[in-house]
């Protein structure tokens, strides 16, 4: 059956089947009902895991060595790069979640473009959404803060100035692979900065490379990557929900 001809078909039956239907109830559904969350003005959902408060970083170790993580934690609850001691990753792997994540770039970073307040964030290891200074900062376009790196410009540019903290809410699902590692679904992303929508449901075509195009090799779930880029990005009330 030709395509047009069934979508016609399954038009005048929806039809069909409403004109049927004349008791309210018939459409109510009742089960499952939604799992109670509470959400507080302020603080973090009462099913979140907590991946720093300003107390430790215990859910954090370093990336590339098995060793604590070693970024400076300070007096206002907040933790910054330590640069040199490379980037951090939750010891805890996510695949569907929500993030949410605070951050601010100092003030004393000298240089423009990827050189000023340069960090990301690295969803399942792979997949980043770039941290960095696009104030009135310059680079490409790829490349600024916001932007899914080198494949999603973000929308609008949401930054505030240096030394102000800023926000980032992140959903985000999972690429799927079946069993021989070939890719079934891409993974799609949709980011909110500062409570501006910049990235809708972007569909992420593969690793976020910095040289070549991206990769699709199989995995699963992982950690959340902290990228010490050389700058002394500040990072503080982080917080993940699995979906």
């Amino acid at each position: 059956m030709p395509k047009f001809i069934n979508t016609l078909f399954m038009l005048l039956l929806g039809i069909a089947l409403s004109a049927q239907i004349t008791d309210p109830v018939a459409t109510e559904v009742w089960e499952p009902i939604p799992r109670a969350v509470e959400s507080p003005a302020n603080g973090t959902p009462s099913d979140a895991i907590t991946l720093f408060d300003g107390a430790d970083l215990d859910e954090w170790k370093s990336r590339y060595k098995d060793a604590p993580a070693t970024w400076t934690i300070n007096k206002d609850g907040s933790m910054t790069v330590m640069p040199g001691a490379g980037d951090i990753i939750t010891k805890q792997g996510f695949g569907d979640v929500q993030l949410h994540i605070e951050f601010r770039i100092p003030t004393e970073v000298e240089g423009e473009g990827q050189d000023k307040g340069n960090s990301g964030i690295f969803l399942q290891g792979r997949y980043e959404v770039q941290v960095l200074d696009s104030y009135k900062s310059k680079t490409y376009s790829n490349g600024q803060a916001g932007a899914i790196y080198k494949q999603s410009i973000p929308l609008v540019n949401a930054c505030r100035p240096p030394a102000t903290w800023q926000e980032y809410d992140i959903i985000y699902t999972a690429p799927r692979f079946n069993e021989d590692g070939i890719k079934t679904s891409s993974a799609y992303i949709t980011v909110l900065q500062n409570g501006v929508l910049i990235q809708n449901h972007f569909e992420i075509r593969g690793t976020t490379e910095y040289i070549g195009l991206p990769k699709n090799i199989a995995h699963g779930e992982d950690g959340i990557i902290l990228q010490d880029h050389g700058n002394k990005v500040s990072y503080r009330n982080i917080w993940i929900r699995k979906l």
